[in-house]
């Protein structure tokens, strides 16, 4: 590896905490990673990691090579793309974090759209609902609906949708529908577990809080929809979720006069690092593609 190579294998194993974690993102055996760093040190003549039988660490004289190292591959990214131009392509690999269902629904079908900007450029989408640590999984910019659990995330909000209580025309149909949010009280709830039991709902200068209650707890929104479409109660739901459904009829609102709470859309990034022009260039993207239909 040359010297810019190994500088970002050293970052990539302070960053996974692992020689493995290292190689995976890499794309290159362990054997090459673990040879790669004992190299660095042996040039440097300083010991930069711990190395113990279950983790790596790295010591005082390491942890400042990474902070110079980290922002040395960022400018060099920086660098390229502004030789490039601004009309020019990003290149390399991004690594995106996100909701199951939002990216299925909402991200990977204008996924073609993006790459063809950006010929050069590899995507890696994770796709998990709950809340990973950025950092140690190597992720570029993770897009996180709701209110974000760190305060001091680097992030921005790029969106924001409406939310509605729904059900099937079959499941009102055998149940009745709700006409006031106490109504709820009597119904099936299909309860994500983010969202929790207790739906407030608002009209005017009047708040109303219920406790719903249902057979099922979900802790994915993709297992939302399926309950929903499988009639087995109403949701607290973002309303792209159900975009095609509402309008073809097959999922209705209910208790449209009552309003929730909106949900909003935030582009994170990893706290400790600059955000990558490839992880900017994403979010604009995103944001660009999303504000006239998340509503």
């Amino acid at each position: 590896m040359d010297r810019l190579q190994t500088m970002a294998a050293f970052v990539r194993v302070v960053e996974t905490g692992s020689f493995s974690g290292a190689a995976r993102q890499l794309g290159v055996g362990q054997p090459a990673v673990s040879k790669t760093i004992a190299q660095l040190e042996e040039r440097l003549q300083v010991r930069l990691l711990i190395r113990s039988t279950h983790a790596l660490a790295p010591t005082d004289a390491g942890l400042r090579f990474y902070e110079r190292a980290r922002h040395a591959i960022q400018e060099v990214d920086e660098a390229e793309l502004e030789a490039r131009g601004t009309g020019a392509g990003l290149s390399g690999r991004l690594r995106v974090s996100t909701a199951t269902t939002f990216a299925r629904l909402m991200i990977v079908p204008r996924m073609p759209e993006f790459l063809a900007r950006h010929p050069s450029l590899d995507i890696d989408v994770i796709l998990d609902d709950r809340v990973i640590d950025l950092v140690s999984e190597g992720i570029d910019i993770a897009l996180r609906l709701g209110v974000l659990a760190d305060s001091s995330a680097l992030a921005r909000k790029i969106a924001s949708s409406g939310r509605s209580v729904v059900a099937t025309p079959a499941y009102l149909s055998r149940a009745g529908t709700p006409k006031m949010p106490a109504d709820l009280t009597h119904h099936h709830a299909v309860v994500y577990s983010q969202l929790g039991d207790t739906w407030v709902f608002r009209k005017g200068d009047t708040e109303v809080s219920v406790a719903v209650r249902g057979r099922l707890r979900v802790s994915a929104a993709e297992a939302t929809r399926a309950a929903v479409l499988a009639d087995m109660g109403v949701a607290v739901v973002s309303d792209w979720m159900f975009g095609p459904e509402l309008a073809n009829g097959a999922v209705r609102r209910v208790l449209s006069e009552w309003a929730l709470p909106p949900i909003d859309l935030w582009a994170v990034f990893p706290t400790g690092r600059l955000a990558s022009a490839k992880a900017r260039a994403f979010a604009d993207f995103v944001e660009d593609g999303l504000n006239s239909r998340m509503v």
